[in-house]
């Protein structure tokens, strides 16, 4: 195949001929005739001629130079015409290029043959010499027999530019060129219709020798008819040629390497790696298959390494072992030591051991579960029979094993590692002693490291003090990416010294702290103080003593935190001790209800660690990743304390002198930065590590119990079948008629399979579960009918499953029920013996549908429809369930997506299938496999790959092997087929030899003891056995040979009663095999019945499964408690009834339907068709039907306490209320939900909200300002200004004259804009007018020399500074009113306490007690002459809110009127705009106030806005205290004001003070009054 051609699109035309290589003798051609050709091959080639240009050649043919004919050459017509044609011969014969080619040379081995054609398509550039050797020689003349042999210049360059010397062996060629003829015939259509227009024709050289002759390839297109050859080549190109893959495997690839000089081709050349892998093709696959070791083993020891064999080892590890399964098993070290024996040194499989080995470690079998109550019930019904086991110990210890060996792998790994590296440290001379100790401990401490933890602590201190990266930079090896830790510039920097002062290394503290070693010898304090230390020790990157003592403290504590010991010792201390709690978010604290998959995680409050044993935790993990909780894990408090007293008492030192005092200070830092800082946080992530492997433990044994109870079900049994009957198990199975409901489109259908699974008919009834009434619907139904009838009455099915899939399943259930009542009725004698007593079992069709999605299902079932591949699945999973589950454990592992526990999302796929092995390795081989039967059904082989020693490869390669053979009759035969000695060994006795398939009619001899459980290596134990029993019925003295033995075991199978009647014990005394109990009494159990059935019987869904099943609810999604929505279906004066979206039937009373009134009838109230949101109140699986309530009391009330198991530590706070800033937040994303943008242009106008206006004004000066759409609807705009820095500002501008005929038209800007009393015809005038002059009286504030920065707070303190240096003077200052953004306030201290008024900014200036003044300075003056005038009143701070010219802020859910010209202002929704509060501290809590007329009330003379009639509600008010604020003035002040000095010369007070931002980093919003 490589050899061939391909054809590419742009060579379809040019493919149609083929180029036949011939010899120099022919017929000339006229050159007439040939020259018309090559005009017309001209205009055919169209764009694709190459453009001769001076720059690029032409390619050069390899012919004969010594028969050049020079005339010809001189016409240049004639020359072009020819090499036109030379490149399209070039371009026929080649697709790839040189480099293509050997890059196949090189990848795949692949050689280019020498195809005798113009193949050199290449451009080359021209050259000083281009212009000799315009044409060439042909390749043909190479072979020509003329003996010109000679190379030209040409033929040199062509040798040096494209390296092809030799070519290919002719007999190699002609055989492609027979290839490229065979593809050119599928050509296609399109080619052959232009083949009339081509005429054959013999070309002829120079000399006018024939040198060629194009003829029409008439061989006839190969594809389909009605199909494109196109599409065919395509096709051909995309899946290649399956017939012909397969004749080179089955060749071994011999054809294709004729151009391979390398040897064999593999099959990784032909297959991307992964097709190879899912089929085990690969080398490691065939190196797997040929290895006679168990291939589950092999596999295992791919990653862990060969298991070392000594007893040491084996000892060492059994001890690592026990200690890992803990005491509360009652294991035996021993037994142990024996299972890593069997495994290790004998290559024996886990279901061997357990099965054949059992004596030789009794005590790993005591721990398993005891028999499920349906088992219970089977052993008292047949004490002789076994039940299945899931050997969870055997597992475990497997699974302790694997880990085991990649410890001591890593180990081995480390160590070799940190021998390298530390016979290449540099070391410093004055370390030398210091690093050859810390290389000790560190080995030391690998070695008896016995987990990953204990292993990564010793990594970390080794790579702390031997930090990769540092050394064999020059030579290249072990390099590592470099890292610069703060702990390697300390050490770097000789602060190494200075640590090693504090006293107790840290290897030295952790054996004391861990009590590993007692302290010999007080720790001794250095004379000089810390800082005395550290001052030698100071340089560039550590300037001073304190740095120094910091770099030594770090280095101090890094070290604790990474010995060892002292981790070892915490670890311990934190797992056995540390508290998990969780507090929801606010997310959370929303969306967390009582029903929600994490309402039992949501408040938790200090519950330990050793109190997970579920998996609890992967839920709060989960939780915690989706923000919805917050999680700590922590040490309790006491805990905590009690851990650094004792680092303390063991690290400081007990001097009482100065200097140890200091240096036990800086011990205490250390200690507090090693625990709290490094080791407390590492072991809180350790911790929810560790809790993360329980909790994927727990939900994984618990996936493997959920899949056992699946698999370990018997087929279904005829209800007159004897359980413990010994006939032929597949001659009594039952024929199955499986049905699959279908909506229509697939119609329902039925399949009948036959005892061995195998589909015999298949029926599609459509119109059997129509519901309709009309006469056509009732005609199809009643066909339908009548098709199933004779469909069972001829097929005589023992059982019927169906699907349970929809409530409509009921129905159909009932449909199928008339039907066999009338078969019974109308021609009871066509009715046989196995339909007498029929059923009818509901069955789960979740793995049905895997089936059907499946790979092998189209492998099995390829000209079946989808729906009844789901109904063989359906049947066949009743009549062997561990075969149908086995069937799905293909390379695509479809059975991962079985649906087992709702849980199982948590578990990865490789962690699942690693337990679906577990079980269904356990399951067959307790199960046993049918050889003979298998290899006439092949499904019944899928659970060939999981007995014992075998796997996915030895499996498949044996059950070719078998089939190709068509059956066995013996065990030994199997050996003959593959199985090595081990593989054998392991496997045989669980793979039954018997008369069935195609044995079934042979007269051939098999061994009853082959259809048995019993091993061969125990064969003649069991007949000696068989023999004593049958002496003991006949005492006369008989032969032993092998007919002897062979009767004696007919005689135990036909008359069991004295191997019944056998006392194991006493029998194995008396043959003194003591040692073979468990072995005799398993051969007298399959003497008596061989590879009886150990699983539990099959059983139909109870009611809770039926109600699960058929609604495809699950006990989380419809409960007690839950809100759900239904539909009414029929309403009576009394009840209604719905239907869920499940299809479950809900019953909804009068008394449920509503808190007002009980006495009502639903007839007037409820119609049909409508959507009600209901509570279930209850459930009634039996009756598959929930009682529902629909009153708004059910609906809101609290179903917190519906936990039916709540966890003790779970403890809600219900004093935790929403902050202050959570609702804000929250109001900020409700603002912008309603947010609706304007149809607006304007540079000053921008579509956002307000939030977003603030956001983007802060970082613009004071006086900016941005026009915005209004939250109050589209007949408003609000105009939002910057008055200082965190202070904002905004101003309702109110449009008019709008045509309110659509949507469109009010998006539109009013034709009048209204701001108060002013009128402004569109937006540049309010810039012009308003605005403008605003933002100018503003920045002249701002600018005032005694205007100050900061809050009110801040500003009365400067003041009461400023009157303190100058108590004779009257200070004062303008600020900026954060409460009220868009007034000032006037600060003044008389005598002692600030007093307060507010200056209101207008257009026209500023307005101060009623008075308005164009410039500050006349204010001042105005202030100063009248400031012991009296005025009214101050009212309380809430009516001054009212009056400041800034709308103060209100709560979404206030209302206000606007007076003046504003007749009314519609209500405002919970979308309120942002015209509030302009700082964040007063954002919340505020009234809403529309503009009014010019009534004045406020000392300062600022109008009250909206005419006194705003409602409002502040938060906080600055209290006037006696006379300050008010109009009277005491004795005291009286006497001040007589002789009283203003503090107004220039050099006091003013601006003096550094401009602040407001303590608030982001404003909020304030409406403005009118009168600016």
């Amino acid at each position: 195949m490589a050899g061939n051609t391909v054809l590419s699109d742009e060579e379809d035309e040019i493919e149609v001929e083929e180029d036949e290589r011939e010899e120099p003798e022919g017929d000339a051609v006229d050159p007439e005739d040939r020259d018309d050709d090559e005009d017309d091959e001209e205009d055919e080639e169209g764009e694709d001629a190459y453009e001769k240009d001076g720059f690029i050649v032409d390619e050069v043919d390899e012919d004969d130079q010594d028969g050049e004919d020079e005339d010809r050459e001189d016409s240049d017509e004639e020359r072009q015409r020819k090499k036109k044609r030379k490149k399209r011969e070039s371009e026929k014969n080649y697709v790839l290029d040189d480099d293509d080619y050997e890059l196949l040379q090189d990848n795949v081995g692949f050689r280019r043959p020498k195809v005798q054609s113009n193949k050199f398509k290449r451009l080359k550039k021209a050259r000083a010499d281009a212009d000799e050797g315009q044409s060439g020689f042909s390749d043909e003349e190479e072979f020509d027999g003329t003996g010109k042999s000679g190379r030209s210049a040409e033929d040199k360059i062509k040798r040096s530019l494209f390296d092809d010397d030799e070519g290919a062996p002719m007999e190699d060629i002609a055989e492609d060129d027979q290839r490229e003829e065979e593809e050119d015939g599928d050509i296609g259509e399109e080619e052959d219709e232009m083949a009339d227009f081509i005429v054959d024709e013999e070309e002829v050289d120079e000399h006018g020798e024939p040198t060629r002759r194009r003829k029409v390839n008439k061989k006839k297109s190969r594809q389909a008819p009605g199909v494109s050859s196109t599409a065919m080549q395509e096709a051909h190109d995309i899946f290649g040629d399956v017939d012909e893959l397969l004749r080179q495997r089955k060749l071994g690839l011999e054809r294709i390497n004729r151009y391979d000089d390398t040897g064999e081709r593999r099959l990784e050349d032909e297959f991307e790696p992964i097709i190879l892998s899912e089929k085990y093709m690969t080398e490691n696959d065939d190196r797997i298959r040929e290895i006679d070791i168990p291939e589950r083993m092999q596999v295992s020891e791919e990653s862990t390494g060969p298991p070392p064999i000594d007893g040491m080892s084996i000892d060492e590890e059994s001890n690592w072992i026990l200690n890992q399964l803990g005491h509360e098993r009652a294991v035996l070290k021993k037994d142990i030591v024996r299972f890593l024996e069997l495994m290790h040194v004998q290559k024996l499989d886990v279901p061997f051991i357990a099965m054949y080995r059992k004596e030789e470690c009794r005590s790993l079998f005591k721990d398993e579960e005891s028999p499920t109550d349906n088992n219970k019930k089977s052993d008292e019904s047949n004490p002789e029979k076994p039940t299945m086991r899931w050997h969870k110990v055997l597992w475990a210890i497997s699974e302790l094993d694997r880990k085991w060996l990649l410890l001591q792998k890593r180990k081995t790994a480390l160590q070799l590692y940190y021998d390298k590296r530390f016979q290449e440290e540099r070391f410093d001379e004055t370390r030398l002693d210091l690093n050859q100790k810390l290389f000790d401990s560190t080995t030391k401490s690998l070695k008896v490291a016995e987990s990953d933890r204990e292993i990564d602590d010793v990594d970390s201190k080794f790579n702390l003090h031997f930090p990769p990266g540092d050394v064999g930079i020059d030579e290249g090896q072990f390099k590592r990416p470099k890292r610069k830790s703060q702990y390697s510039i300390c050490s770097k920097s000789g602060l190494w010294e200075v640590a090693t002062k504090f006293g107790y290394s840290s290897e030295e503290f952790g054996l004391l702290i861990s009590l590993e070693q007692m302290r010999r010898d007080e720790l001794e304090d250095a004379k000089e103080t810390p800082e005395e230390v550290a001052s030698r020790f100071t340089c560039a990157m550590f300037e001073n003593p304190q740095a120094v003592l910091r770099g030594a403290r770090h280095m101090a504590a890094v070290e604790i935190s990474c010995e060892p010991c002292v981790r070892r010792h915490v670890r311990s201390i934190f797992m056995d001790n540390a508290v998990v709690s969780t507090t929801p978010t606010a997310d959370g604290n929303t969306s967390i209800d009582s029903h929600h998959q994490f309402a039992g995680i949501k408040w938790l409050k200090n519950k330990p660690l050793t109190k997970f044993d579920d998996a609890q935790w992967l839920l709060i993990q989960k939780a915690e990743e989706e923000k919805l909780i917050q999680v700590s894990v922590k040490l309790p408090a006491p805990v905590h304390n009690k851990l650094i007293d004792d680092a303390h008492e063991y690290y400081l030192s007990e001097g009482v002198s100065k200097s140890a005092q200091l240096w036990n200070e800086q011990r205490k830092q250390i200690i507090k930065d090693a625990f709290d800082g490094l080791l407390l946080p590492s072991m809180a992530k350790e911790a929810r590590s560790l809790l993360t492997s329980r909790a994927k433990n727990w939900l994984l044994m618990e996936y493997g119990r959920l899949l056992w109870d699946k698999v370990s079900v018997a087929p279904y049994q005829k209800k007159d079948q004897d359980v413990n009957s010994s006939s032929d198990d597949y001659e009594v199975a039952p024929r199955v008629m499986a049905c699959c409901w279908g909506p229509g489109k697939p119609a329902t259908t039925f399949v009948m399979l036959d005892s061995y699974g195998e589909v015999l008919d298949v029926l599609y009834a459509g119109s059997l579960s129509a519901r309709g009434q009309s006469s056509n619907d009732q005609q199809r139904k009643s066909q339908d009918q009548q098709r199933l009838l004779k469909f069972m009455t001829d097929h005589q099915p023992h059982v019927v499953v169906l699907g349970a899939v929809n409530m409509s399943c009921v129905k159909l259930r009932e449909d199928i029920f008339e039907i066999i009542g009338n078969i019974f009725e109308d021609n009871p004698r066509a009715v046989g013996l196995e339909m007498d007593n029929i059923s009818i079992v509901y069955a789960d069709e979740t793995l049905p549908h895997l089936y059907e999605n499946s790979r092998i299902s189209s492998d099995q079932l390829q000209p079946q429809s989808g729906i009844v591949k789901r109904a063989v699945a359906l049947g066949r999973y009743l009549q062997n369930p561990l075969a149908m589950a086995a069937t799905l454990c293909g390379p695509a592992k479809e059975i991962l997506s079985w649906k087992l526990s709702p849980l199982e999302c948590f578990l990865t796929p490789d962690e699942k299938y690693s337990m679906v092995e577990q079980i269904m390795v356990d399951a067959t081989n307790q199960v046993g496999l049918d050889v003979n039967l298998a290899i006439s059904h092949e499904w019944l082989f899928a659970p060939l790959q999981f007995i014992s020693g075998l796997g996915p490869r030895k499996a498949a390669s044996l059950q070719r092997s078998l089939v190709r053979a068509g059956s066995i009759y013996t065990r030994k035969d199997l050996l003959a087929h593959g199985l090595g000695k081990k593989g054998f060994v392991n496997a045989v006795g669980f793979l039954r030899v018997r008369r069935s398939g195609n044995a079934a009619s042979s007269s051939q001899f098999i061994d009853l003891l082959d259809d048995t459980r019993i091993h061969p290596e125990s064969y003649t134990l069991a007949q000696e056995l068989a023999k004593d029993m049958c002496t003991h019925d006949d005492e006369d003295d008989v032969n032993e040979d092998e007919d002897l033995f062979e009767m004696a075991i007919e005689n135990v199978r036909d008359n069991p009663h004295n191997l019944k009647r056998l006392d194991v014990d006493n029998y194995s005394s008396s043959k003194k095999l003591e040692n073979k109990k468990d072995t005799l009494n398993h051969m007298r159990l399959e003497l008596i019945q061989g590879f009886q059935d150990w699983r539990k019987p099959y059983a139909q869904p109870n009611a809770d499964e039926l109600f699960y099943m058929l609604s495809g609810e699950t006990e989380e999604t419809l409960s007690e408690g839950k809100i759900v929505q239904a539909t009414v279906r029929r309403v009576q004066p009394q009840r209604a009834i719905c239907i869920l979206e499940s299809g479950v039937s809900g019953m909804l009373s009068k008394e449920d339907y509503s808190d007002e009134r009980r006495d009502i009838d639903l007839t007037e109230s409820l119609n049909e068709g409508d959507v009600l949101t209901c509570m279930i109140k209850s459930v009634l699986k039996d009756r598959r039907q929930v009682f529902l309530s629909c009153k708004d009391s059910d609906l809101r009330s609290d179903r917190s306490q519906n936990f039916k198991n709540m966890d003790p530590y779970y403890y809600e706070d219900r004093d935790n209320s929403e902050t202050e800033k959570e609702k804000a937040r929250k109001a900020k994303e409700l603002a912008k939900k309603h947010f609706k943008s304007r149809m607006i242009v304007h540079p000053r106008f921008q579509n956002i909200t307000a939030d977003e206006a603030m956001e983007m004004l802060s970082v613009k000066e004071p006086g900016e300002s941005i026009v915005r759409p209004s939250s109050r609807g589209p007949s408003y705009l609000t105009l939002t200004l910057k008055i200082y820095d965190g202070v904002y500002a905004h101003k309702d501008i109110i449009e008019g004259g709008k045509e309110n005929k659509d949507i469109t038209s009010m998006l539109r800007i009013g034709k009048t804009l209204k701001i108060g009393d002013d009128v402004f015809e569109d937006l540049d005038e309010v810039m012009d007018r308003y605005v403008d002059p605003l933002v100018t009286h503003l920045k002249t504030m701002l600018g005032y020399r005694k205007f100050r920065d900061g809050a009110k707070a801040e500003v009365d303190e400067s003041l009461r500074k400023e009157k303190f240096e100058n108590p004779s003077r009257i200070v004062y200052a303008f600020g900026i009113s954060h409460e009220y953004p868009g007034t000032f306030i006037l600060t003044y201290i008389r005598s002692s306490n600030p007093h307060h008024e507010y200056v209101g900014l207008y257009p026209k200036g500023f307005k101060f007690r009623k008075k308005m003044f164009e410039e500050i300075d006349r204010l001042v003056a105005y202030f100063q002459r009248h400031v012991d005038d009296p005025h009214e009143a101050g009212p309380s701070i809430r009516s001054v809110a009212a009056m400041v010219p800034m709308r103060s802020p209100a709560p979404s859910h206030s209302f206000g009127s606007v007076g003046g010209s504003n007749s009314d202002v519609s209500r405002r929704g919970s979308s309120g705009d942002r015209e509030r509060t302009s700082t964040p501290s007063s954002r919340t809590g505020r009234s809403d106030y529309r503009n009014g007329g010019g009534h004045d009330s406020h000392p300062s003379g600022v109008p009250r806005p909206y005419g006194g009639r705003g409602r409002v509600r502040g938060r906080g008010s600055y209290h006037h205290r006696g006379n300050e604020g008010g109009s009277g003035r005491s004795k005291d002040v009286e006497d001040e004001w007589k002789d009283r000095s203003w503090s107004d010369d220039r050099g006091g007070g003013g601006n003096g003070s550094k401009r602040v931002q407001s303590q608030a980093s982001s404003g909020s919003s304030a409406g403005w009054a009118s009168g600016w």
